[in-house]
């Protein structure tokens, strides 16, 4: 008989209007790694929350049975007594603590007299730490921990309290290629330990790289469970069961129109706002109506601070350069100037700053553009509800309606409100930092297809993606960032994922900012690689 740690029998749990889990089941064996995927919305998270006692036994029907018993966890603290822990995307962390102050937080070293006892708790977490790769100082702000540490420190965290079952959701949405790397290598390590995990992600490849078994959930029930192992395994069917339906290209057709240059950025030098140090140094690039232009580049090249201080100086502290409008140079100082030039900008955290969580889709959406719904200081609430609805229809966005909660809803529903939000604002240029981080495929191929709408329409689209597939897949030429240079500019029809690597790895022979115009006007996009006494002095980013 298998030895199974976790038999989750036909769970079903319902909120207000809302069957979110419909008899799913679910059987995980001792010490494998068992990937769930799913939509966006599919019932993934739900269904950890009621294994990690978020929603507690009597809130739904069903049985779970862990480690042999059956279990009804009214809480988390339940489920971590029994030796469950559960890593949510967004990270549970204080950062204003010390690596060891979070490691213990709850759960405190005390010594005599009920007194923390530092040495004690400092010693324990420099052993967890290097257990799972890390060689920081206990005494270390987690602030000054990049994510990918911080996800490490996480699980160090639930290492701490003794886990049998580990659960990781989405744990390398934010994390670079080097990062994740790190992080599926410590799973196949705590594998070998005899340690289970359950890991929800949207990026099939890792998957495949690391799960001996998968289980596939779409509209709140279970469509099939299957060891990794079997010759016909594939991404194109773990795809085929999470929408239902083959999708023939991971990207939608588009035939490629440019016209004229809408927008030209040039000599773009930006400061790091704390440190003397400069996060983008002479940069430059073009893109034009009718055209989705790509920027590639290793977690901290800069690409975030390029956008968002071309956005009207939303980070860093302007250097110099010019911003151009179909020729004509512009000021864009602020949020406010950037969008009457008609620039528009989707954070890559749409949580955070991107959306309001506690207002509803109908407030999100007119955020950016509320003057043209205003009269004599008064919105018009009947025509914001009728552009919301429009919008809910248009952008397939997944909600009962525009008065819904944007907190509640999917992570790829949430990101059509902010698309929606800035498509209203009817700009002339939409920057798309990181448009489909943590959304499944059957949403990423919605997002895709929207883009394509855009362009159609005469629309300028900038993408930021640590995904190079997708940069590829929908763009037609890709500049390359390395330091807060641009090193390269690239046709996708001539471009590779290895070219481009090696142009996002690229230090000191980066191309000089505006030095691309002559390619810009013919569309050849070819790579310079002109230096200056000025590009050998070396910036770090």
């Amino acid at each position: 008989m298998t030895d199974n740690i976790l038999e989750m029998r036909s769970i079903t749990k319902t909120f207000p209007g809302v069957k979110a889990l419909s008899d799913v089941s679910l059987s995980v064996r001792r010490g494998e790694v068992h990937a769930i995927c799913g939509e966006n919305g599919a019932g993934k998270s739900t269904l950890m929350k009621v294994l990690s006692g978020v929603y507690p036994f009597g809130s739904y029907d069903g049985e779970i049975h862990f480690d042999g018993q059956l279990s009804k966890f009214s809480n988390i603290s339940d489920s971590e007594h029994a030796g469950i822990a559960i890593i949510h995307q967004e990270l549970a962390l204080v950062p204003f603590l010390s690596i060891a102050e979070n490691l213990f937080l709850g759960n405190e070293r005390k010594g005599r007299g009920g007194l923390i006892d530092w040495n004690r708790a400092n010693g324990e977490a420099s052993r967890l730490l290097a257990r799972v790769g890390l060689s920081e100082n206990p005494t270390t702000p987690i602030g000054q921990l990049g994510v990918g540490k911080q996800q490490l420190v996480e699980i160090a965290k639930a290492l701490s309290k003794d886990v049998k079952l580990l659960i990781l959701d989405e744990p390398t949405a934010a994390l670079n290629d080097t990062d994740s790397a790190h992080l599926l290598g410590l799973l196949r390590q705590l594998q070998a330990e005899g340690m289970t995990s359950i890991m929800i992600s949207h990026k099939l490849n890792e998957i495949e790289e690391i799960a001996d078994t998968t289980t596939i959930i779409r509209d709140g029930r279970t469509i099939e469970t299957f060891a990794m192992a079997g010759e016909a395994v594939s991404q194109d069917r773990i795809i085929r069961g999470m929408v239902g339906r083959d999708l023939d290209s991971r990207f939608p057709d588009r035939t490629s129109n440019p016209g004229e240059e809408v927008l030209r950025v040039e000599h773009w030098t930006v400061r790091h706002p704390q440190q003397d140090r400069l996060v983008v140094d002479d940069a430059g690039f073009s893109v034009r109506a009718g055209e989705v232009i790509g920027i590639a580049g290793l977690m901290g090249a800069g690409r975030t601070e390029l956008a968002m201080s071309v956005f009207g100086r939303s980070y860093g502290r302007y250097q110099g350069g010019q911003i151009f409008k179909r020729g004509e140079p512009i000021q864009a100082r602020s949020v406010q100037e950037a969008i009457k030039h008609g620039i528009a900008y989707a954070t890559e955290d749409r949580k955070k700053y991107g959306l309001n969580l506690i207002d509803d889709i109908k407030r999100n959406i007119s955020a950016a553009a509320l003057d043209k719904l205003a009269s004599g200081g008064f919105v018009n609430a009947q025509e914001e509800i009728r552009v919301a609805e429009d919008s809910k229809k248009s952008m397939n966005i997944k909600a009962p309606t525009v008065m819904s909660l944007t907190g509640k809803l999917s992570g790829g529903n949430q990101q059509k409100v902010v698309l929606s939000k800035w498509i209203y604002s009817d700009p002339d240029v939409l920057i798309l930092d990181e448009p489909t981080r943590g959304i499944d495929v059957g949403a990423k191929f919605e997002i895709y297809t929207i883009i394509n709408r855009l362009v159609a329409a005469g629309k300028a689209v900038i993408v930021i993606s640590s995904e190079l597939p997708e940069l590829l897949g929908i763009c037609d030429r890709i500049y390359t960032l390395a330091f807060g240079r641009i090193t390269g500019e690239v046709q996708v029809s001539e471009a590779t994922q290895e070219g481009l690597m090696s142009l996002m790895t690229r230090d000191r022979t980066p191309v000089r900012a505006g030095a691309h115009s002559a390619s810009d006007a013919t569309g050849t996009g070819t790579t310079s690689t002109t230096t200056t006494p000025d590009d050998t002095q070396e910036h770090s980013a």
